[in-house]
């Protein structure tokens, strides 16, 4: 029985898992760890570039702005700057959002780890509980579309997330490892709740880093998965086109099938999935709003609490 101020861990990628995030700290407070996916990192601009993380960061400070990504009220004038002087800017970062990623790339360049230089940006923007990487490797996620493979930004903005995908590849993963705050915060967790992200290219670098799945399946805390579908449907990215080449549908059934043996629970917005043996929690999972994103995760870390290892 994990004890009273255990953490609640939320595995996050894209803006479902940070939303969900952002909803359980307003429930658990400091309480709160996110694990998040680093497989969409790059390095662009001479900054270490870290969406997942610092997507979560924003939410978590608030600071998220309307389109869904960066900072609000930032501004572009770097980018600006470089169309200027004829740089194809196909990746766009907000002046503070630029700065952030070239204060990571010069702390890691001194030695520190991705760990440290995430919880530094989260300190300073006073977030509530932690974010932490996956791992500290290098984690790059490709895709094999349109008969080339992509890194995953270029993939998503370039390609414009155009299915069908034919593969993916997290390269380097072999060589990482979850990092000690990781493994320390899951085996002292009362509840694991997996977001409702994008469960191949958002939750899939998660689990794909080796011991990761044996740290889930080995933690006292029941581990509950949010489906990312909503009246069978998608709500945002391409997550249909990798359910597709991942074999699987696109319903509750089909995102559980790929979590696997280390899922407990699963909160869905439909009754029925593959596997009878994982209980289901049947409600709303759409997050319109703070609320919303409050009543979600409440629902489930009340339900992840309800099932017994």
């Amino acid at each position: 029985m994990a004890a009273a101020g255990a953490p609640v861990v939320v595995l996050a990628g894209g803006t479902g898992g940070a939303k969900l995030a952002r909803g359980m700290a307003a429930v658990v407070g400091d309480d709160l760890v996110a694990v998040v996916n680093t497989g969409d990192d790059v390095e662009m601009y001479g900054a270490r570039v870290s969406p997942d993380p610092d997507l979560v960061t924003f939410w978590l400070a608030d600071r998220i702005d309307a389109r869904g990504w960066g900072l609000a009220g930032d501004t572009f004038q770097v980018m600006d700057g470089l169309r200027e002087l004829g740089v194809d800017v196909w990746f766009n970062l907000g002046d503070r959002d630029l700065a952030y990623g070239i204060e990571r790339a010069r702390r890691i360049a001194e030695g520190a780890r991705l760990t440290e230089a995430i919880a530094e940006l989260g300190r300073a923007l006073a977030i509530p509980g932690r974010v932490l990487p996956m791992c500290d490797e290098p984690v790059s996620t490709h895709v094999l579309a349109h008969g080339r493979t992509w890194p995953f930004q270029e993939f998503m903005i370039l390609s414009r997330a155009r299915g069908p995908v034919d593969g993916v590849d997290f390269r380097g993963v072999h060589a990482a490892k979850p990092t000690p705050e990781v493994l320390d915060a899951i085996a002292r967790a009362r509840a694991i709740v997996i977001g409702p992200s994008n469960p191949i290219v958002s939750i899939g670098p998660i689990l794909a880093v080796p011991g990761m799945r044996d740290a889930l399946r080995a933690s006292e805390a029941p581990v509950v998965a949010v489906s990312p579908i909503v009246a069978g449907e998608v709500v945002k990215g391409p997550t249909a086109a990798f359910l597709a080449w991942a074999g699987q549908p696109v319903t509750a059934a089909g995102v559980a099938a790929l979590y696997g043996d280390v899922l407990d629970g699963l909160v869905a917005d439909e009754p029925v999935v593959a596997n009878p043996a994982v209980p289901v929690r049947v409600t709303d999972v759409m997050m319109r709003d703070a609320a919303g994103r409050e009543r979600l995760a409440r629902e489930a870390l009340a339900f992840a609490t309800s099932l017994a290892r």
